[in-house]
Order: C-alpha cells, then sequence, then structure tokens
C-alpha cells in the first residue's frame, strides 16, 4: 500500500498531467492534488447518471468517457466522446445541481475525482489553492461554452 505522500505526487503529477491546472503554481497544484482521489472504472461502468445529484467532478487520465443525454424521445443520444485530459462534471462541483447527463466508460478508465465536499474543504484549509483550481475551472468551461455558442451559430447559417 503507498503511503500518502506518495499517492498526492502520483495525483500531482496526473493534475500536470491534463493540462486543466497549468495556470497554477507547483505548489498550489501539489497542495490540490491532496484533495482529489484515483477512481478506475471498467469498460460500460456508469460513472454518473443524468439527473443524480451532482457530488463530484472527473478529470480524465486514462481512456475515453461518454457523455449521453436522454432525449425528449426517451432516447439516449451521445452528446460527446471525452479523453484524457477533458474534465466532467465542473457544473455540478460548483453549483450542486443535479447531473445534464449520464456518463460512461468506453474503455478502461483512470480518474481523478474532486468531490464536493473536498472542494469545501480545501476553501476553508487552502484558500487561495482552491480559488485557482475553481478559476482553471470556470475557464475551462468558458473555452467549452464558447466553442458550443459557435457550433450553434454554425448551424443556424
Amino acid at each position: 500500500m503507498p503511503d500518502s505522500s506518495y499517492l498526492i505526487d502520483e495525483i500531482r503529477d496526473m493534475l500536470l498531467d491534463c493540462g486543466l491546472f497549468n495556470s497554477l503554481q507547483p505548489s498550489e497544484v501539489l497542495t490540490a492534488a491532496g484533495y482529489f482521489n484515483i477512481s478506475r472504472f471498467e469498460p460500460d461502468a456508469i460513472i454518473c447518471h443524468e439527473g443524480d445529484a451532482g457530488t463530484f467532478m472527473c478529470i480524465i487520465h486514462f481512456g475515453a468517457v461518454s457523455i449521453c443525454k436522454t432525449n425528449s424521445s426517451g432516447e439516449t443520444v451521445e452528446i460527446a466522446k471525452l479523453r484524457k485530459g477533458r474534465a466532467f462534471g465542473e457544473m455540478a462541483v460548483l453549483d450542486g445541481e443535479r447531473r445534464s447527463a449520464s456518463c460512461i466508460a468506453v474503455s478502461d478508465c483512470t480518474l481523478l475525482i474532486l468531490a464536493r465536499d473536498s472542494l469545501e474543504k480545501m476553501l476553508q484549509e487552502a484558500p487561495r489553492s482552491a480559488a485557482q483550481v475553481i478559476r482553471a475551472i470556470a475557464v475551462a468551461m468558458s473555452r467549452r461554452l464558447r466553442m458550443v455558442d459557435g457550433q450553434l451559430v454554425e448551424q443556424q447559417i
């Protein structure tokens, strides 16, 4: 069983590898790493269901995840396939609302998990690092929203 400092170093390396937290100082990434966990999922494992309480976010370190929504006819539609470095569940971890989509492992997956209560704990114990983590998440969500806005405009033409 690895000791906790080894695990935190492993999570720090995974966080640095994903690119989401490139704007953070190395010490902030190391601090943040102590609030993340690693989870592994086999193919077809359901990571979360649309409508579930949003209690965590994930960053894909290895593998691929399918993001699916149920349409008005009750059919499941894949809206995205995410791979290494991509995050999902950020909206739920920030606002606590229910999941807007289901997330299913497409392959063996290794995910970094940040639980909502861990983020709250980080805000109390390491507010500067927590603020930088939240800012990095917000910037990534903003980029994604701008991309979707652009796609919607192109569909209107």
